[in-house]
């Protein structure tokens, strides 16, 4: 698959309805077209960014850090233990899993977008964290086994069709990914697994919720940041879920 190929689309039979107003539909995707359209002129012919003490270079495709990033990853840096096994499904440049080598004994990171794995592959080199940290190419789990101690996901926020592999890292079509990570997830955590989960009201948080609910979790915010663009307050959430019992 090229880093310019489309995602796989849902599978037949899973469907998405927003719990959200038409206007708020409306908003967040005019909201959407103009960061997606500024990301792509940011990425210019990659950048290099120094984060959390680690430096981690991003190619055009992949998808850059952002002001947001730091509530995912010092949530990552104070939730990973020494020993565990962690899974950081949807891992982009890495970021996530170079920092979850700090402590882990095991890191597994994955994407769909094989130049996202690629990159991941060199920033844990550049980090010098490769020799904990393996990285594939999967779609959600279909390339992963066993159980984890934790799973880190930075799911989609958005809901519409990405145009390509980079736009999937900020939009999938009808939540595919996040609907199948919550119906699987629970088979791939340890006893007393954790999860943290990013996520948005720039996004259908109701619906995430939804899904977590249904899926037997029990939701702790961890980190919450709001801001204002376009005179509309979003608020940014990184959560840990456990199993309940």
């Amino acid at each position: 698959m090229a880093p310019t190929d489309p995602p796989p689309s849902r599978p037949a039979g899973t469907s998405y309805t927003p719990t959200l107003s038409a206007a708020e539909v409306a908003r967040i995707r005019r909201w959407h077209e103009r960061a997606y359209e500024a990301a792509k002129r940011e990425a210019g012919s990659g950048q290099t960014f120094t984060y959390l003490g680690r430096t981690l270079w991003v190619p055009p495709g992949v998808q850059p850090i952002t002001g947001m990033s730091h509530l995912m990853g010092e949530a990552v840096l104070t939730e990973v233990r020494p020993g565990d096994r962690v899974l950081d499904l949807g891992t982009g440049c890495g970021v996530n899993a170079v920092l979850a080598a700090s402590a882990a004994a095991e890191v597994l990171a994955v994407d769909i977008n094989p130049l996202a794995v690629e990159t991941a592959r060199d920033n844990a080199a550049r980090n010098h964290v490769a020799d904990r940290v393996e990285v594939r190419h999967s779609d959600v789990f279909s390339h992963v086994e066993g159980r984890f101690d934790l799973i880190v996901f930075d799911p989609p926020f958005r809901w519409f069709a990405p145009r390509d592999l980079f736009e999937a890292a900020t939009t999938d079509e009808d939540y595919r990914a996040m609907t199948a990570f919550f119906r699987d997830a629970g088979r791939h955590l340890t006893p007393g697994g954790r999860v943290l989960i990013g996520f948005g009201t720039a996004g259908d948080l109701a619906y995430l919720e939804r899904l977590s609910d249904e899926a037997g979790f029990t939701r702790q915010v961890v980190a919450h940041r709001d801001l204002v663009r376009d005179g509309w307050k979003v608020d940014y959430y990184t959560f840990r879920l456990s199993l309940a019992g």
